[in-house]
């Protein structure tokens, strides 16, 4: 028979996540140890493996879990806004704000992930794909030129990408600018960058 789990058992677990990703944020991940981690939580070493059998299991739950509370969240937000430019500021919103107080996350999702054997990477790969997509075909419904031309959409993209996925390196909550200034600066942006650069291809295939 199966021996039951205690009733604080996900809270622990949660709280050696919640250390693990600080440490791996801080020291980066071949520079902490288990031993870093369960000192981190005031445990033994053994409780930490009670959980986890390695410390690479570790880092996969804290990306995947992230990457499930993204796409999620965005999920959500497409689904709950019309087609076209408000559904892009929805989700452009939405993962902003899934990035309050994930900094550590976000941060280890770009600079961790490709640490892991190659099966654990297509996985979480094909979840940061599933949020691509949601934005890709946003674009696309806001600025049709735009659909079925992946030389130019998937260019259009990534540049979104970039202004949502690094504004951690320069945002501060107490700045001169909110989440949601900075979502309605992104969403402007993009759109009439797009729109400029779409028009413009269809000016030089009209020629």
């Amino acid at each position: 028979m199966a021996r039951p789990r205690a009733a604080d058992y996900d809270d622990k677990r949660a709280h050696i996540l919640h250390a693990s990703a600080e440490l791996f944020s801080r020291q980066g991940y071949d520079r902490t140890s288990i031993n870093d981690i369960a000192g981190a939580c005031g445990v033994s070493k053994a409780l930490i493996y009670h959980y986890y059998p390695n410390k690479e299991q570790l880092l996969v739950d804290i990306i995947r879990r992230h990457l499930a509370n993204l796409l999620e969240t965005v999920g959500q937000a497409a689904r709950s806004a019309p087609p076209g430019d408000e559904r892009l500021r929805a989700i452009i919103g939405a993962l902003l704000e899934a990035y309050r107080d994930a900094d550590t996350l976000h941060k280890i999702q770009v600079s961790e992930l490709s640490r892991l054997p190659p099966a654990h990477q297509d996985e979480l790969k094909a979840v940061e794909r599933a949020l691509v997509v949601l934005f890709s075909e946003a674009l696309a419904q806001a600025v049709p030129p735009l659909a079925g031309r992946s030389a130019l959409l998937k260019p259009v993209t990534m540049s979104l990408f970039g202004m949502l996925n690094w504004h951690y390196m320069w945002f501060r909550p107490d700045g001169p600018m909110t989440r949601e200034a900075y979502a309605d600066l992104v969403t402007q942006l993009i759109l009439a960058g797009a729109r400029t650069v779409a028009e413009r291809g269809q000016l030089a295939a009209a020629e």
